[in-house]
């Protein structure tokens, strides 16, 4: 998620629910950069939701290559897949002290009394983390250019990750990392959403971030990640039946490192046939060395085994329906298992891992995940993600002579992008098959990328549709 000095930015933002979407079921594929109608890249990362009438609108961080910040930016969609900009709507030009700052995890919540939206969002001097502020700016339209109130840190305390929720009866919250993470406040915001009243409850000691927070029947859920860098780990959630408390001890929930991701918003989805609720979150491309905005998204639906407890399914593909209020996991995905001719083995990521860099290797036939592969088209070419983490099959390095075959982002560019042809691999960036090294009949050896040749087996794969 983020380097180790900073309290990751992530997606906040509450949601007014006026009006219903009018769209066609959408596929989304998670781990994968998504763009407008017209092609752009969407830049919304540690960003929110707000629902005004039948659209949603989506906004979050744009940074430039060094890491500070160029604009929140903001998109509408009915659909929650089709996306058009609408405008950077907070800019480093907006006032002397965005230029060179870093703004995270913004979110919008609108204020009926005073017909104004109302930004919040983590405020840093773009040196250091030090600061520890929030900042708040207003605009009298969801997507117009909003005008900058300043930062400040809330009653005296330092602020990191955070998020504002607006409740049923019109009170707003802001939620925000404390104590260099080791405490979580809670604060009643003023009648007019810009600035803070109140401290309602200290969380203290379970060292959280990235906190997103929803209410369902009566009972209210955080849910919150650990602070491990960019690094992803497993999310937990806490309840309560107040948001003054008391709140219970974080209980972890769903996939072992959140499907490579952090959460950053839960988006209540409301149609015609009830409410769903969307976990939305970033996996962060800093957890491998790349500028942030090649971080990508991961979108899965919350499931509540109690009324009290949380589940989160693991899938490379969703399909939303914004009409009826449904969120499901993928569905006739188009699933494959390939087969080495030479040793009869499987293309399997090693112990199931989860973590960037696992290596690909042959392994005896099972039906397991971590041998399962979503086949995804891509640009003419293929990316094969594994099921077991939503990561790409993928070279490791630029080399064209020989390289390690491993899982990672999905958003590394050609080396996660493969053609499959007479029964063989073939990676785009290096032009090389996918190989047993030396045809070793040895289970668990590593797979390599090498020159191809004419009829090797240990390089001929066949493709089994799931």
């Amino acid at each position: 998620m983020k380097r180790a000095i900073r309290a990751a930015a992530m997606l906040g933002a509450a949601v007014a629910t006026t009006g219903a979407a009018s769209a066609e079921p959408a596929t989304i594929n998670n781990g994968s950069q998504f763009v407008t109608s017209t092609g752009g890249q969407i830049d919304a990362h540690g960003g929110g939701v707000i629902k005004v009438g039948q659209y949603y609108y989506f906004l979050g961080e744009n940074r430039n290559p060094d890491y500070s910040f160029r604009a929140v930016s903001m998109y509408r969609s009915r659909d929650l897949k089709t996306w058009e900009f609408r405008n950077d709507i907070l800019r480093s030009s907006s006032a002397a002290e965005l230029n060179g700052a870093n703004i995270e995890r913004p979110k919008v919540i609108y204020n009926d009394r005073t017909g104004k939206y109302v930004m919040w969002a983590h405020w840093e001097n773009g040196k250091d983390y030090g600061q520890a502020r929030v900042a708040v700016a207003t605009s009298d339209t969801v997507d117009g250019d909003y005008s900058y109130n300043g930062s400040f840190r809330p009653l005296g305390y330092d602020s990191r990750d955070m998020t504002v929720y607006k409740d049923s009866d019109g009170t707003a919250y802001l939620l925000s990392a404390s104590r260099v993470n080791y405490d979580l406040h809670i604060y009643k915001l003023s009648d007019d959403y810009t600035k803070v009243d109140s401290l309602v409850i200290n969380i203290a000691g379970y060292h959280r971030e990235a906190p997103a927070i929803f209410k369902r029947g009566g009972t209210y859920f955080l849910v919150t990640s650990g602070a491990s860098g960019w690094t992803p780990n497993r999310a937990a959630y806490q309840t309560a039946t107040s948001m003054a408390g008391p709140w219970s001890a974080p209980v972890p929930f769903g996939h072992a490192n959140t499907y490579n991701s952090q959460p950053t918003f839960i988006l209540p989805v409301q149609g015609s046939m009830g409410t769903s609720y969307l976990y939305m979150g970033d996996r962060w491309a800093p957890a491998i060395r790349r500028p942030v905005n090649e971080s990508t998204y991961v979108w899965l639906p919350l499931t509540f085994p109690t009324p009290t407890s949380l589940g989160l399914p693991a899938s490379s593909q969703i399909t939303i329906d914004a009409a009826k209020g449904l969120v499901r996991l993928g569905q006739n995905m188009d699933l494959v298992r390939f087969r080495v001719a030479h040793s009869g083995q499987c293309l399997n990521i090693n112990g199931a891992s989860n973590a960037y860099s696992a290596t690909a290797i042959q392994f005896t036939c099972g039906t397991t995940s971590n041998e399962t592969f979503e086949r995804r088209p891509f640009d003419g070419y293929t990316q094969y993600v594994a099921q077991q983490s939503g990561l790409c099959l993928a070279q490791a390095d630029d080399s064209t002579t020989r390289s390690n075959v491993i899982q990672t982002s999905c958003s590394i560019g050609a080396r996660s992008q493969w053609t499959y042809s007479g029964s063989r691999l073939v990676n785009r960036q290096s032009g090389m098959c996918l190989n047993v090294p030396a045809a070793s009949m040895e289970r668990a050896k590593a797979l390599i990328t090498y020159p191809c040749s004419t009829n090797a087996p240990n390089e001929q794969w066949t493709l089994v549709d799931l």
